[in-house]
């Protein structure tokens, strides 16, 4: 029998509510974002937030304008947490699940929706999926009005997108793509890193890195491979050990259970090898040991550290 999906296909459908959610707070249970640079004065900051307000109406705007101020404050940037959908749970669902008239379409939104899961994203609630500011989107209000276009758009259009923003559905071909993606097209005079974290504190630009802004994160199916790869061959080179034999006997340490799956420690696990990790962040730590990948967690911190 198939499941129930109309909760989730009436929010998708929906895109950005015509009346004003309830702000969902902050959820513990994931991992957040630390703050990023105040890098906008004064004038900069006004302009992110009309920014912000240009996707929503303007009966919205004066209750809108002073929330968005405070994350740009607090955070860097504004992530719009009051439209975070809180009705269903965010994960790769059957093509079946999805309101989408293209099944090409409905394969995009279950791929975005595999971005945003918890078990996979880095910074679900802030919508970075790995590398510590990779983004599916600069805020929540792109990915609802995404997840509407997708719901609608027929198998002879395109949706345009950049940066998170979407352009629009644009008449096309069947055999065109169904979408075109972009992130942080900029000209090279304006590519430094501080031109970056003002354009996207501002809104207008964001950092997709490989696979989390195209909606094709797959995981540790990628990089533990490579990891593992990488661990096997130093070892054979820098311990002369022959290309058959595991690592066995030896102790692999190193840092880090975060932004990239934790692969160090799972390639230590596939290569035989003992493995001692220094993590500073608890909630990655505990998401490996659940995952099993870690087989003991010990806090030794230093308290008198600043």
């Amino acid at each position: 029998m198939e499941e129930d999906w109309s909760i989730l296909r009436q929010c998708l459908l929906e895109g950005i509510p015509k009346s004003l959610p309830e702000h969902p707070g902050t959820d513990n249970s994931v991992d957040h974002a630390p703050a990023r640079r105040q890098v906008l004065d004064a004038e900069e900051k006004t302009l992110a937030i009309r920014n912000a307000l240009r996707y929503f109406e303007p009966k919205h705007h004066s209750t809108l304008a002073p929330e968005f101020l405070a994350e740009l404050e607090s955070f860097g940037r504004i992530t719009m947490q009051r439209f975070r959908p809180t009705e269903y749970a965010m994960k790769a669902y059957p093509i079946s699940a999805y309101p989408a008239e293209s099944q090409q379409a409905a394969s995009v939104m279950l791929m975005i929706m595999n971005n945003l899961d918890p078990a996979v994203a880095q910074f679900p609630h802030e919508l970075i999926t790995y590398g510590g500011n990779g983004s599916v989107f600069q805020n929540w209000a792109q990915y609802r009005l995404v997840m509407q276009y997708l719901s609608i758009m027929k198998d002879n259009q395109t949706l345009v997108m950049y940066s998170g923003h979407p352009l629009g559905l644009f008449p096309s071909s069947s055999d065109a793509p169904r979408v075109v993606v972009t992130n942080g097209m900029v000209i090279p005079n304006y590519s430094s890193r501080e031109d970056y974290e003002k354009m996207n504190s501002l809104g207008v630009s964001q950092y997709g890195q490989m696979t989390a802004g195209s909606y094709m994160y797959i995981g540790p199916q990628g990089i533990v491979h490579g990891t593992t790869i990488t661990l096997l061959n130093a070892a054979r080179m820098h311990l002369n050990l022959p290309p058959d034999r595991d690592l066995s006997g030896i102790t692999f340490v190193t840092s880090g259970l975060g932004g990239m799956s934790g692969a160090q420690a799972k390639a230590a696990v596939i290569s035989g090898a003992a493995c001692i990790v220094a993590e500073m962040n608890e909630h990655a730590a505990v998401k490996r040991h659940e995952q099993g990948w870690l087989t003991d967690i010990s806090s030794n911190v230093d308290k008198s550290i600043d």
